[in-house]
């Protein structure tokens, strides 16, 4: 019987060899992955149902909506398209990472830059409100660690002092490492898997600053008699829905409605102190936004110029305001 079987699967090998050989190529094409990316316009993320205050949403005509890039990881076939579309691009994963830097750790990182990107905007639409607030709990959440730096911290410790100092954010340790000579030791106190451990990290020199070589992101818990919730969903990270987060949960502390009834796109990051940072991809998120109907695209100063030149060459009719700072949009919204 195996005998039958095995001459059976000889023959079919011989005559199809072609076919078989076709196949398996195709079906290799399909399931590796290339160190690439391919970015292509994306879509947009409607905030209404994403900011709670004291455990209401609130409702307003129009809407604010976050803009994001489409990404797919590097398929040959989506590679080659990505080669011959217009609007389709290759990428190096490498570009968008840190030297070094793990796809799981950049994945890591992007979850806390989400993180973090909520707390931001819940402070900077309080700070505008006038909503009194206080920060607590602070975490310093390492994010990377260079090739060149000699410490045995690791990625995911929590930084909780310095030479015996608590410490308060990372602006503090830059201060601190900048006060110290080129081969000085530090002794850092870490929470790492809810223990607490002693390391240390030796200051370096770097264009004509020190350096330990490793980077964090401060996480907070807000302290207020106004509960702010913003939530997203598991596969949505990054810090450039900033500004939109910030003009979602501000409309809502201020029960205004900014809107006017406009479907309102925008792209940004957001700091504590409501300044708007530059992103990647606006050209995407542009895209996006015109193919979801949008009204008006917010965008950072710095992306304003590419976003002015795709919207001449498309021929788009949106209308894009140029942000450089949280009071700059709302002034621009309750203006409409």
């Amino acid at each position: 019987m195996f005998t039958n079987l095995y001459e059976k699967i000889k023959t079919f090998m011989k005559d199809n060899l072609f076919t078989v050989i076709l196949s398996v190529i195709l079906l290799l094409t399909l399931v590796i992955e290339l160190p690439f990316d391919v970015e292509m316009p994306g879509g947009i993320i409607d905030l209404e149902n994403r900011v709670k205050i004291n455990g209401e949403e609130a409702k307003i005509d129009g809407s604010f909506n976050m803009a994001y890039v489409s990404v797919i990881q590097g398929k040959i076939p989506y590679i080659i398209m990505g080669l011959i579309l217009p609007d389709w691009d290759v990428v190096k994963q490498s570009d968008t990472m840190y030297e070094n830097e793990t796809v799981e750790d950049a994945n890591k990182r992007d979850k806390l830059e989400l993180e973090q990107s909520k707390d931001y905007a819940t402070v900077a639409a309080m700070e505008a409100a006038g909503i009194p607030y206080e920060i607590k709990n602070k975490k310093n959440n390492l994010i990377y660690v260079d090739p060149k730096a000699k410490t045995d911290l690791k990625i995911g410790d929590i930084i909780l002092a310095v030479d015996d100092h608590e410490l308060f954010d990372m602006d503090e340790l830059g201060k601190i490492i900048q006060e110290h000579k080129v081969g000085d030791v530090l002794k850092l106190k870490v929470l790492r898997n809810k223990k607490e451990v002693n390391c240390h990290a030796e200051v370096f020199k770097e264009d004509d600053k020190n350096y330990i070589g490793v980077s964090a992101l401060t996480t907070f818990d807000i302290d207020s008699d106004v509960k702010v919730e913003i939530t997203s969903k598991k596969q949505e990270s990054g810090p450039s829905g900033g500004l939109m987060m910030t003009l979602m949960t501000y409309n809502a502390l201020t029960k205004q409605d900014l809107t006017h009834g406009k479907k309102i796109v925008g792209t940004g990051t957001i700091s504590l102190d409501g300044s708007v940072g530059e992103i990647g991809g606006v050209k995407y998120k542009l895209m996006g936004a015109v193919k979801n109907h949008a009204d008006l695209f917010l965008v950072p100063e710095g992306n304003y110029e590419e976003a002015v030149k795709v919207k001449k060459e498309k021929k788009y009719k949106i209308e894009i305001v140029k942000v450089s700072k949280l009071q700059d949009a709302i002034d621009y919204l309750e203006g409409l």
